[in-house]
């Protein structure tokens, strides 16, 4: 397990409750899970996305996360359609564990409201939420 001064927690993404993170893509959102979750979680073995089409409110579970360890489930950190999952993480799931922020993010939507994303924690505000919870 990494101390909280080793994750890696970019500025350029705000963070939920729940430790997915939300980065904004021109008027799209990619999601995936903090550097924090997929190494609590351990070897990530399989991830089970929803499908594009869908549509999430805020908070709604969207699909789980497997590792060798437990299942977790996902939640969205903004309402949205969800217009693409990444397919790569069908054949090396193992990304999200190497790159949580850049090759293993999960899906990208299409925000119902783009103002969800100031409801979410900035990388501070994360870090002093992860420092109470070690």
């Amino acid at each position: 397990m990494k101390e909280i001064g080793e994750l890696q927690l970019p500025d350029d993404v705000r963070y939920a409750e729940d430790h997915e993170w939300a980065r904004s893509e021109g008027e799209n959102t990619r999601i995936g899970i903090s550097d924090y979750a997929q190494d609590q979680l351990g070897d990530i073995v399989y991830v089970e996305f929803p499908q594009v089409g869908d549509t999430f409110n805020k908070g709604e579970e969207f699909g789980t996360v497997e590792s060798v360890k437990a299942v977790a489930e996902l939640y969205m950190p903004i309402g949205g359609e969800i217009l693409a999952v990444n397919t790569a993480l069908e054949e090396s799931p193992e990304l999200v564990n190497k790159s949580p922020y850049g090759d293993g993010w999960l899906i990208e939507v299409k925000p119902a409201d783009s103002a969800e994303l100031d409801t979410l924690m900035t990388r501070d505000v994360y870090l002093e939420t992860l420092k109470g919870i070690k």
